[in-house]
């Protein structure tokens, strides 16, 4: 008998200290940020050091992942895709509601957000799919019918709690994947065709609220105390802290309380304030450096399940970024978008690290026989 070490030295080896110090790096701004928006006091005074927790969280559940080899995660992935349907289920029933939108489960003192734990779990579902599947050549509509409804039930119940956003970002990671295994370009035009046929439809069944996002994204100035403010005060934000910015907890837009949702959504518009256009490009250079690590995972994975899951992760946190920073600035309709790392949120977070830690899993495998 054979026998292996749970945890081979050579996988130790292959760590990304790269990744992990990025990761690092851009949480210690967030919790800055964070901080920087209460002034020392208040409620984000409490609120970072909160987060500080989330994070050691995030580690703890990153570190985990690290012990289990992907492919044992990919094999459990129907159940798991089970699992989270049933409690996306139970969350609309009886799930816990705060302004409106009932998205949470409470568990003893800890309230999670099952939403941002179904992004992982349908990548990796969406892997075993495609890697159990594969089409000869390109995959034409056909062949993603059926990965198309494992992507579109999760999100439906998603979007009814609302969280517009977060089924977006599923569709996102859907499109992405059927891109990285190959689709063929005529089902592509079809595909991309039928999206926007389909926005007239979308619009019927968009709340009210959700349909001012998008009237206001095409003119803040039509409602520029109400559905506009947000995206207002967020531009001039951004735009007073010019070149050098205005200095740590000088930002007088998070400061005086004009920037609303500044420890969440609009945490980019309080970093880019106080360090000014400088400090904004560093911040984006380090995401950029992150992603192209993400990357380099993808094509120099040891398989295809492998390339899948660090496609799946790489193209959400890229949509969390990119999606962001642009609505922040103007270019997006706000629909709730976290910035990774950064942005205040326990779920988000601790989801956020578990999946770079799924990167450094797979990129720590990538030369080991694990036969």
């Amino acid at each position: 008998m054979n026998n292996k070490p749970i945890f081979k030295y050579q996988i130790i080896s292959n760590f990304d200290w790269v990744i992990f110090g990025l990761t690092i790096i851009i949480s210690a701004i967030g919790i800055l940020t964070i901080y920087s928006t209460s002034g020392g006091i208040g409620r984000e005074s409490v609120i970072y050091i909160k987060q500080i927790y989330w994070i050691l969280y995030g580690l703890t559940g990153m570190l985990l992942i690290l012990f289990i080899d992907y492919h044992s995660l990919e094999k459990l992935a129907y159940v798991f895709y089970f699992m989270i349907i049933v409690v996306l289920i139970i969350v609309a029933v009886s799930g816990k509601t705060v302004s409106g939108a009932r998205r949470w489960l409470t568990f003893a003192q800890f309230t999670f957000q099952p939403s941002e734990l179904a992004k992982i779990i349908i990548i990796i579902t969406l892997a075993r799919y495609f890697d159990d599947r594969k089409a000869r050549g390109l995959y034409r509509i056909r062949d993603l019918i059926i990965p198309a409804v494992i992507v579109f039930v999760p999100a439906i119940l998603i979007a009814k709690q609302p969280d517009l956003g977060t089924a977006v970002v599923l569709l996102f990671i859907f499109v992405s994947m059927s891109l990285l295994v190959g689709i063929k370009i005529r089902s592509l035009f079809i595909l991309a065709g039928s999206s926007i046929v389909s926005l007239p439809f979308l619009w019927y069944f968009m709340k009210d609220y959700q349909k001012n996002r998008i009237l206001t994204f095409i003119n803040p100035q039509a409602d520029p105390l109400g559905s506009g403010y947000h995206i207002i005060q967020s531009k001039i934000a951004i735009g007073s802290g010019g070149y050098m910015g205005k200095g740590f907890m000088s930002g007088t837009q998070s400061q005086l309380n004009f920037l609303p949702e500044k420890h969440t959504d609009f945490i980019f518009s309080v970093f880019a304030e106080e360090m000014g256009f400088i400090g904004a490009v560093f911040l984006i250079v380090l995401y950029v450096i992150l992603l192209v690590k993400g990357v380099d995972v993808i094509y120099h994975s040891r398989d295809r399940s492998g390339s899948l899951i660090a496609g799946g992760i790489v193209s959400m946190l890229s949509f969390h970024m990119i999606f962001n920073i642009g609505m922040t600035t103007g270019m997006f309709p706000v629909v709730g978008i976290p910035l990774p790392l950064m942005s205040y949120g326990g779920s988000y977070l601790v989801t956020t690290f578990i999946s770079i830690g799924l990167l450094l899993n797979i990129k720590m495998r990538r030369f080991v026989d694990m036969g």
